[in-house]
């Protein structure tokens, strides 16, 4: 299948690492459906995509907190006579602060959006990449999944860890079948993501080392599905990171990722 012949469905793509990933992936020649909220930010991308890529850019704007919203999503693709050969699941935010001082809706919203979205729009799209024998789907997943939790932002390193599992176990399923899955861990990344949290004055505190922009993860992220792997760790000092959770004491690991959590996790 030629790279003009297939279309990528991106979540959460109206900024930064979703907006950065479609971009990289019409560089491929590529062509989009985009989806989020906010319809005008996905138009103005589009928009850009096209003049200067000449791909084909669809906007479907749908919030995924919505349990309806996958299935009804899908429908509408369907009904363009559209159809799905990339799959980026990379829609998500965070929930800031101690679990029980948001209320119930807010973490259902989360997981519907983080958990629930990710496995469903999953669901629905492998049956047809199984039938054409091609299909690349990318999970965006995080470093947190890989180190010891910190307190403050409960359900975000558990739902990630979740995801880095959910695609190596339907890797490992779908790779007679011509489907790759892969899990992208970004660390720190250059996004609005903190400025949604309200914390990017703790976080710039974080060493210029330290951090990624959007555009270098999406071009890695990019690259490692192509390739196949299952799980992709962004940048040198990541997977540093990671490599040292998997060899040092709990214990120690335990006391120096709560120790730098402590400068930009809000646990009250």
């Amino acid at each position: 299948m030629q790279p003009s012949d297939q279309t990528a469905l991106v979540t959460g793509a109206s900024s930064g690492i979703g907006a950065a990933i479609a971009t990289r992936i019409a560089e491929e020649g590529i062509n989009l459906i985009l989806t989020a909220r906010r319809a005008d930010r996905l138009e103005q991308l589009a928009s850009q995509l096209k003049n200067d890529l000449g791909v084909t850019v669809h906007c479907l704007a749908a919030d995924l907190a919505d349990p309806a919203a996958p299935q009804a999503l899908m429908l509408e693709i369907e009904q363009q006579g559209l159809q799905v050969d990339w799959l980026v699941n990379n829609a998500g935010y965070g929930v800031g602060g101690s679990y029980v001082k948001s209320d119930w809706d807010t973490h259902r919203d989360f997981m519907q959006v983080m958990l629930g979205a990710v496995a469903e729009l999953t669901w629905r799209v492998l049956p047809a990449m199984k039938e054409r024998g091609f299909g690349r789907i990318v999970n965006i997943a995080s470093l947190a999944a890989l180190v010891p939790a910190s307190a403050g932002h409960t359900q975000y390193a558990a739902v990630k860890a979740w995801m880095v599992k959910f695609s190596e176990s339907l890797s490992l399923e779908m790779a007679p079948r011509g489907v790759t899955v892969t899990a992208v861990c970004p660390g720190f990344t250059y996004s609005e993501f903190h400025d949604v949290l309200g914390i990017r004055e703790q976080i710039s505190q974080m060493p210029n080392y330290m951090w990624m922009t959007s555009e270098e993860v999406a071009d890695q992220a990019v690259k490692a599905a192509i390739r196949g792997d299952r799980v992709y760790i962004n940048g040198r000092v990541n997977r540093i990171i990671a490599g040292m959770s998997r060899h040092l004491p709990k214990g120690l690991m335990d006391f120096l990722v709560q120790r730098r959590a402590k400068s930009y996790r809000r646990d009250d």
